[in-house]
């Protein structure tokens, strides 16, 4: 049994610790909106905070998340409040399939805590994990810029 917080929530998996961390949030815990992408943890589809650190969950084992803290997209806002990037990206209209957006709201909340006030140099940097195949770069750049005021 393997003992972790996701989303504020202290949970026991019963998957084998060598499963990768994504399988056991979509198919344990049925939080979907954390993606399969790549498989690499190249793309950011997939990427959960870890301990506050923006990390692939696809090639995270299980073994990994042990007595640490996951938050995952569902886990960024309380309640039926956005968190700020939410609010920003449905704003400025930034997503258009939304395949990559929980990845790349992760790796957005993760800059703004360490940065509260990026750069749009900066934004680019820490987005540039994450392939976003409609090219919505920009206005993702530009929600995350939004969020920051």
């Amino acid at each position: 049994m393997t003992r972790l917080t996701v989303n504020g929530t202290l949970v026991e998996s019963t998957s084998d610790p060598a499963t990768p961390l994504l399988d056991v949030l979509r198919g344990e815990l049925n939080l979907v909106g954390t993606r399969f992408g790549c498989g690499t943890g190249m793309c950011g589809a997939c990427f959960v905070l870890l301990d506050g650190r923006v990390t692939p969950a696809c090639d995270t084992p299980l073994s990994a998340a042990a007595d640490r803290s996951v938050v995952t997209v569902e886990g960024l806002a309380p309640g039926d409040d956005l968190h700020p990037i939410q609010r920003a990206i449905l704003e400025e209209q930034a997503g258009q399939c939304g395949y990559c957006l929980s990845g790349m709201m992760i790796s957005a909340v993760a800059l703004l805590a360490a940065d509260p006030h990026p750069s749009e140099q900066a934004v680019a940097e820490a987005l540039d994990g994450n392939l976003c195949r409609c090219g919505v770069h920009r206005r993702i750049v530009r929600a995350v810029l939004k969020a920051a005021e």
